[in-house]
């Protein structure tokens, strides 16, 4: 008799905020998740300034004989907490834990969908698309990989029928918020809106939100999204494959 294999552990790793505005946004995505698949166990740990720290919860898995984990950067592009922080953290989790570590959730053309979503709800209407100009603002990196990630996704949107779309950084790189929404009203769009593609408030997105001063409209951070809670689960899938092969499931 074969017994069913055991789903590895979902543990969303979130960069942590000194802002309660963050760890809050965290906690709802992952009740998102977990309402959507109730049969996978989903833990969160932070690299910084909240609680559960990451090392925290590999070591409290290990503890109750978990073996199988899937550790997924709650990151929208592959820059320095991806490459780095990250994977020094996993290097130190406990021994008898086999872990693999997930993609990042983007791009994904879900994550743009949840992006245009925040901004009908934030009360653009679609017929007002083709006469809307969007800033596609970032936290920014001084990655370049990640800059160039941010740059096609703007190159990418703006072919599904907006009247332009610039991307913007709110830190590390250029242009910021105020002056992609000042050349969108150059170009000569009739309105301006911005999509902070960030996934919760904090210190950057509200220098963002600061930027957008002169735009007609800011939407909200990408946040719990449905189309967030989707990317994250894809990205569990892609990387529990290779972990029940290497045990036989």
């Amino acid at each position: 008799m074969h017994r069913k294999p055991v789903r590895p552990v979902l543990v969303v790793i979130a960069h942590g905020s000194r802002d309660p505005r963050h760890a809050a946004t965290v906690h709802s995505l992952v009740r998102r998740v977990r309402s959507l698949r109730p049969d996978v166990r989903v833990e969160t740990g932070f690299l910084d300034f909240n609680i559960p720290s990451v090392q925290g919860v590999l070591e409290s898995l290990a503890a109750e004989g978990v073996r199988d984990v899937v550790a997924l950067p709650l990151l929208l592009t592959r820059a320095f907490h991806a490459k780095a922080d990250i994977p020094a953290v996993l290097r130190d989790a406990p021994s008898r834990l086999r872990i693999r570590q997930a993609e990042v959730l983007g791009p994904s053309p879900l994550l743009t969908a949840a992006l245009e979503r925040r901004l009908y709800e934030a009360g653009l209407a679609p017929a007002d698309k083709s006469s809307t100009g969007v800033v596609l603002a970032s936290a920014g990196s001084t990655d370049p990989e990640a800059i160039a990630v941010i740059a096609e996704i703007a190159r990418e949107w703006r072919h599904t029928g907006w009247c332009a779309v610039r991307p913007a950084f709110a830190s590390a790189s250029l242009p910021r918020t105020e002056d992609a929404v000042r050349e969108l009203r150059a170009l000569g769009c009739a309105k301006v809106a911005v999509a902070p593609y960030v996934l919760a408030p904090g210190f950057l997105p509200d220098r963002i939100a600061r930027g957008a001063a002169e735009a007609d409209v800011l939407a909200d951070v990408l946040g719990p999204a449905p189309e967030v809670a989707r990317v994250l689960l894809a990205r569990y899938e892609a990387a529990r494959t290779p972990l029940l092969a290497a045990v036989g499931a």
